[in-house]
């Protein structure tokens, strides 16, 4: 859980959980991941304990029962990433794979007017510093999913978010990459279709 924190040119102000179009939105603003070349790791941020901090473990629920083919993903409802074990599931994560490329996800509080929104963010996210946690930053881009509003009493208005809009933006934020993963491998194949023209294209020339 975070505040939400400043973007690095958005296409949009803002995304609303209730835009009939706001995963495509969302995947959009997630192009850069088409040309990553790295293995690009999903590490969803929260806990199945608080109602509005389990919008990360969520999203890694259902990503993990869409089979994606091309993100490794960390935060399920069963193997939560949360204040107690970030730091080790970071450090898990850089042993296994070789320059990793994080897409971090948490919820976060913010302004009334943003609550139900999502924006997508260059550089690394503050996990806890919604309640006051020193965590480390973690992923070189972002979702941040705005659950309820930040002020006063952050643990309590965490017990008190509706599981209705978490569970309705959790199911936008895993449609967005699926999304992504799809665009990837339609990307990997058309790749792969035209290497193979060009190949009997240049068979042909010498035949």
């Amino acid at each position: 859980m975070n505040f939400k924190s400043g973007f690095l040119k958005p296409q949009r102000d803002r995304i609303y959980y209730e835009d009939e179009h706001a995963a495509e939105h969302l995947s959009s603003e997630m192009k850069l991941l088409l040309s990553v070349r790295k293995p690009i790791i999903v590490l969803c941020i929260g806990t199945d304990r608080s109602t509005g901090d389990c919008l990360g473990p969520l999203v890694g629920t259902k990503l993990i029962d869409a089979g994606l083919k091309h993100f490794h993903v960390y935060g399920t409802l069963e193997h939560p990433v949360h204040a107690v074990n970030l730091e080790e599931t970071i450090q898990k994560i850089e042993l296994t794979f070789e320059n990793p490329y994080i897409l971090a996800i948490d919820a976060c509080l913010g302004r009334l007017k943003s609550v139900g929104t999502f924006q997508v963010g260059a550089g690394p996210i503050k996990p806890g510093a919604g309640v006051n946690k020193v965590l480390p930053e973690v992923g070189d881009i972002h979702i941040n999913g705005i659950v309820n509003v930040s002020g006063f009493m952050e643990f309590f208005v965490l017990q008190n978010t509706r599981l209705h809009l978490v569970m309705t933006m959790a199911s936008i934020i895993a449609k967005s990459i699926i999304l992504a993963d799809q665009q990837i491998e339609l990307k990997k194949i058309s790749l792969k279709t035209k290497s193979s023209w060009l190949k009997h294209a240049k068979d042909v020339n010498i035949n």
